[in-house]
């Protein structure tokens, strides 16, 4: 079982930057997808990117491509989420999964769901 917890959230203005971590537990880190999503107030929750195992395939939605790069660093066991040029519809809770195909964009082929990091972007 993998446990991952998420970090690198705040308040941010509109154009701004952050960047998300998501560590991992377990030496099984580097066999799976992972994947980020978010959830804001009153919706559901959506797909935002998603890596391979090797880190060399990507998978970004549309609302966020351009702006939002996903990587990870399997020596540390940790991914990441780049976010620029972020815009006041990105608030939302980000959480990271793990799962077995980066090219998933469904929330239920991804689990072991962190607790998540809150983003706010002001205007």
């Amino acid at each position: 079982q993998v446990q991952l917890v998420e970090s690198g959230g705040g308040l941010v203005q509109a154009g701004g930057s952050l960047r998300l971590s998501c560590s991992a537990s377990g030496r099984t880190f580097s066999s799976y997808a992972l994947a980020w999503f978010r959830q804001a107030p009153g919706k559901e929750r959506e797909f935002v990117a998603a890596i391979s195992r090797s880190g060399k395939t990507t998978n970004v939605a549309d609302s966020v491509k351009g702006r939002f790069t996903i990587s990870r660093d399997n020596a540390k066991n940790t991914v990441y989420l780049q976010m620029n040029s972020l815009k006041p519809e990105d608030t939302a809770v980000y959480y990271c999964g793990v799962g077995v195909g980066w090219y998933n964009q469904r929330e239920a082929g991804f689990g072991s769901w962190g607790q998540g990091t809150q983003v706010t972007v002001s205007s």
